[in-house]
């Protein structure tokens, strides 16, 4: 923790240097308007339309009408990205056909210091409630966040922390809504008000939902087919209830020339685990007693977290960013009343970047992170050791842009330790990329780039030894493995010209090392469990994911778009097809928008995966129609009343990326209505 404290003793120093510096006059000139930025993977700032990365965003007016829901099931559709889906209270993202520690999950650009990618049954301690923005970065050139983003990253990023002043002295936001598929609940609040220089907020977020309905007993056709089964009557998929609060408080000091703030957060939230009981009998049992007879996951962590931003008028650097978390945080499985495993994670990230000034259309930044943190599990499913995790990370990104041509690249070293009883590992990486992008017009931006990304083995990969009843698996690790090297290729085009915009990404990547988990054939005496084990083989994915939208017409504050997105990947290996790799999935949409009413119309298919590994099962293919509405009563638009059908026709829907598909589809026909007000 050394690494960590030294950011935390900084805060005083960081705090007198926003203090000084907010004593100069601000430089002259105006800030140019780059419209919508991305800061995920480019801290120096680059516009969604000439991003060489495949993002996507969750501004704050989407996200107020949001379904409350986990991470994973929020983002689940947009191109490129599904969930894990394992239950309403565990579901993590799938970026291309990845999972797990290759996805980073990120709060304003830093770690969760969890244990969700540790299993699919394991909540991100985080709610998208709290996010005024999110955004979503497909692909492995994201060398800001090292190795274990080979996959892409999610950040949530949020005001805990203001930046700004409050508007009007004082201004929040205040948000209600309820869903009919689980006779759900969600409250939400924010605040934000100055006091001179100073700058408080306050936020507060609940949620409670029931075992969610089904169009069909929860059990596939396929699985009962296996077991000599007939379909019961049940209509829900039992102990998949959700209880959640979550509070928080920020104070941040700002000046002319930066700021510098802290903020605490405290979450605690309890959701059922399905999957551990098939039959009547057992769904009934577990109905009955909304859980407590199934496997339940208790989950608790308080984080702090530290950030600045000082800017300077001269010099190479235009700005100077500082950011540490530490958190703790205790994760209970119960059985029934009785404990059982229990994981825990303490331990604190920090970064500190220096932004580049920009000159004759050259930006960049240099940055430094610091990793240190505790995971250990205890019980009887403890099947990973205790483990002290440590990581420093150098890195730079470089961009030129003249206009019609631009190169981009980056290069990134990074010392990772894992030390536990078992072994200790010690793992070097670098990674690098580059990519030259041109705009033959305004309309056109034509981008091509290559990266090769190295991921050190996480600790599950590296020490497991034991059963996992997510994965219904013994699971056994291998200490020798080596790092996994990703070399990939991905050509970006963006058009924008009147009433038509496009995006379209499509990549290669191989694999060397590509650690997967396979079956060995044989069973554990104990659990009875079949052994699965860590093994590295070469891999090969590939996709495109493509999206355009024209606005049919459009008349003053109104207008009729139509829109559609579409996505494919396909992964294989020496040991043939990758597991649960989500099928294609194409959807088409017409939207309503005008200041005082908006509605929408949805059709989404996708197709079926019978392309699978020797171990699980095909998947077939559904089509879901969903319906959205909103209405401004008021002329200052501070109060949105929303109404959405997901999922109109009560259609079957499993999700292919998820364990528990075969025991739990997708929620059935959901009515959903909510409320919020911004002040």
């Amino acid at each position: 923790m050394r690494t960590f404290r030294a950011l935390l003793l900084a805060a005083p120093a960081w705090a007198v240097l926003a203090a000084a510096a907010s004593a100069q006059e601000p430089p002259a000139g105006q800030v140019a308007d780059l419209g919508e930025v991305i800061v995920t993977g480019t801290p120096f700032g680059v516009t969604d339309r000439a991003s060489l990365l495949a993002v996507e965003v969750l501004d704050e007016e989407a996200l107020a009408i949001a379904p409350a829901s986990t991470l994973g099931d929020l983002v689940s559709g947009l191109p490129g990205v599904r969930s894990t889906a394992f239950s309403p209270g565990a579901s993590r993202p799938v970026i291309r056909g990845l999972s797990g520690p290759r996805v980073q999950v990120l709060t304003n650009g830093l770690g969760m210091i969890d244990a969700s990618s540790v299993s699919p049954d394991h909540q991100v301690a985080v709610d998208p409630a709290e996010a005024r923005r999110i955004e979503i970065v497909r692909g492995p050139s994201t060398l800001v966040f090292g190795g274990s983003a080979i996959g892409g990253v999610v950040n949530i990023i949020d005001d805990r922390i203001p930046t700004e002043p409050a508007e009007g002295g004082v201004d929040g936001h205040v948000s209600a809504q309820y869903s009919s598929v689980d006779d759900g609940r969600s409250f939400g609040a924010r605040l934000k008000a100055n006091a001179g220089p100073l700058v408080l907020s306050l936020d507060g977020f609940t949620r409670d939902a029931s075992d969610y309905d089904v169009p069909v007993f929860p059990e596939s056709a396929r699985l009962l087919a296996e077991e000599g089964e007939e379909p019961g009557e049940e209509r829900s998929v039992a102990n998949t209830f959700v209880e959640l609060d979550q509070v928080g408080a920020g104070l941040s000091w700002i000046g002319p020339r930066g700021f510098v703030g802290a903020s605490v957060k405290h979450v605690e939230t309890t959701y059922g685990v399905p999957g551990h009981a098939h039959g009547d009998e057992d769904h009934e049992e577990e109905e009955a007693g909304h859980g407590e007879e199934g496997v339940s996951i208790g989950l608790e962590q308080t984080r702090y977290d530290l950030r600045g931003e000082l800017t300077f008028d001269a010099g190479p650097f235009s700005a100077a960013r500082l950011s540490a978390g530490w958190a703790d945080y205790a994760h209970t499985e119960f059985e029934g009343d009785e404990v059982g495993t229990q994981f825990f994670s303490e331990g604190g990230e920090g970064r500190l970047e220096l932004i580049q000034r920009q000159r004759g259309g050259w930006q960049g930044v240099v940055g430094v992170q610091l990793l240190d943190r505790t995971f250990d599990a205890v019980g009887d499913e403890a099947y990973v050791p205790r483990t002290e995790i440590a990581e420093q990370g150098l890195y730079t990104v470089q961009r030129y842009d003249r206009g019609d041509l631009g190169v981009e690249g980056g290069v990134r070293v990074d010392e990772r330790s894992l030390e536990s009883a078992a072994a200790k590992r010690d793992f070097t990486s670098v990674s690098a990329s580059a990519g030259v992008f041109l705009r033959p017009s305004d309309s056109w931006f034509l981008g091509l780039s290559a990266a090769r990304n190295e991921r050190a083995p996480s600790e599950v990969e590296l020490f497991a030894e034991g059963p996992h009843a997510a994965t219904g698996a013994f699971e056994v690790g291998d200490i020798d493995l080596d790092s996994e090297v990703a070399t990939s290729i991905e050509g970006t085009l963006h058009f924008a010209a009147g009433r038509f915009e496009a995006d379209l990404h499509a990549y290669h990547a191989d694999y060397d090392g590509f650690i997967d988990l396979r079956p060995t054939g044989v069973d554990d005496a104990d659990s009875g469990l079949p052994v699965f084990e860590y093994v590295q083989t070469d891999a090969r994915f590939r996709g495109l994911e493509a999206e355009a939208e024209v606005r049919l017409w459009e008349g003053g504050d109104r207008s009729l778009t139509l829109a559609g997105a579409a996505d494919w990947v396909r992964a294989s290996s020496d040991l043939g097809p990758v597991a649960r790799i989500p099928p294609w999935s194409a959807t088409v949409g017409l939207d309503w928008t005008s200041r005082r009413f908006d509605a929408g119309l949805e059709v989404r298919h996708v197709g079926e995966q019978d392309r699978t590994a020797a171990f699980e099962r095909p998947t077939d293919s559904y089509t879901l129609v969903n319906l959205k509405g909103a209405v401004r009563p008021f002329a200052d638009r501070d109060v949105t009343l929303f109404a959405e059908v997901h999922n109109l026709t009560d259609a079957e829907a499993r999700e292919h990326a998820s364990f528990q598909k075969d025991i739990a589809p997708l929620p059935g026909r959901n009515l959903r209505v909510g409320l919020t007000y911004r002040f």
